[in-house]
């Protein structure tokens, strides 16, 4: 059986589990998870949800920009800003 195989067959049920030991970080009888096992899960979960077509806003690692998207605060915006076009002006010295 392959890899692919595998986590085609892959029960729900598991797959719920093996996400919830990633949010948690141990396994359901309380083990803690090593960063071996963690990366191992996390890639079959992330290869689980595109397989089975689990909506993008209900995956692992799922962040909801909400109001923030496309504004300067996504990260996912370049900014074309260079260091000489700041404008000395709009900084005020404060002093203690």
């Amino acid at each position: 059986m392959t890899y692919e195989e595998l986590i085609e067959r892959l029960d729900p049920n598991v797959y719920r589990s093996l996400r919830q030991s990633i949010e948690l970080g141990k396994w359901p009888d309380g083990r803690k998870l090593t960063p071996e096992q963690r990366e191992i899960s996390l890639e079959a979960v992330i290869y689980y949800e595109n397989l089975h077509g689990i909506p993008e806003q209900e995956r692992v690692g799922y962040l909801d920009r909400g109001s923030k998207a496309g504004t300067a605060c996504d990260p996912s915006v370049q900014r074309n800003q260079s260091i000489g076009d700041v404008d000395p002006e709009q900084f005020v010295e404060v002093k203690s």
